[in-house]
């Protein structure tokens, strides 16, 4: 459980970075930086935590996490026109965010016990709804529905390879390493070389 909890801290402050950095390029106050930090560092583990039914959602059980994300907000206002592009910004702290979401969300349905098809989807929901919700209200293209770039495909390989790292007999920390490791190369590839998957195209209607 340790890791899991670490993993989450990492997951919310790397993510409250990324929405803070939103923020600024929608020129928000310092309560608007906070709140779209946070939003965004809760989003992804709030929905894991209420479709498995937790206990408690895990920010309320420790707000801790809640002041870790605005400690980020805080930081970035003060730092953000420091950086070259705030959009690169975003997009690489982003790619870490989920690389680190990704395997929480895993970790979290694998300790409860859940069977293969959850787990693939608590990862995916853990690493993909606090970015979504971070463009939607800061009125962005949300980075996971960018056309043919890789995003939900990376959290879905990375849960997948948990998944199989486990069938084959690993647990502890080792599924959840190969899990952040496929999920950031994959992303990173696709930021960096272009990796994309087809995307549809019309076809005019027959006469």
């Amino acid at each position: 459980m340790p890791i899991l909890v670490a993993l989450d801290y990492a997951s919310v402050f790397i993510f409250a970075i990324t929405g803070a950095l939103v923020a600024s390029r929608a020129q928000l106050d310092v309560v608007g930086f906070v709140f779209v930090a946070a939003l965004t560092a809760t989003g992804g583990g709030t929905l894991r935590d209420v479709l498995l039914n937790r206990d408690m959602v895990f920010w309320i059980a420790d707000p801790t996490y809640i002041a870790v994300a605005g400690i980020a907000a805080i930081i970035v206002f003060f730092t953000a026109h420091r950086l070259e592009s705030r959009y690169a910004g975003i997009v690489w702290f982003d790619a870490l965010a989920l690389a680190v979401a990704v395997p929480a969300g895993v970790g979290v349905a694998r300790a409860m016990g859940m069977d293969w098809p959850i787990v693939l989807i608590m990862g995916i929901a853990t690493g993909c709804f606090g970015g979504l919700m971070r463009d939607v209200v800061c009125n962005e293209v949300p980075l996971v529905l960018k056309q043919g770039e890789l995003y939900v495909t990376c959290a879905l390989a990375g849960a997948g390879a948990a998944v199989t790292c486990q069938a084959f007999g690993l647990n502890g920390a080792a599924p959840l390493l190969v899990c952040a490791m496929t999920t950031f190369a994959l992303r990173a590839g696709s930021i960096t070389l272009g990796w994309r998957l087809p995307v549809y195209k019309g076809f005019p209607p027959r006469q």
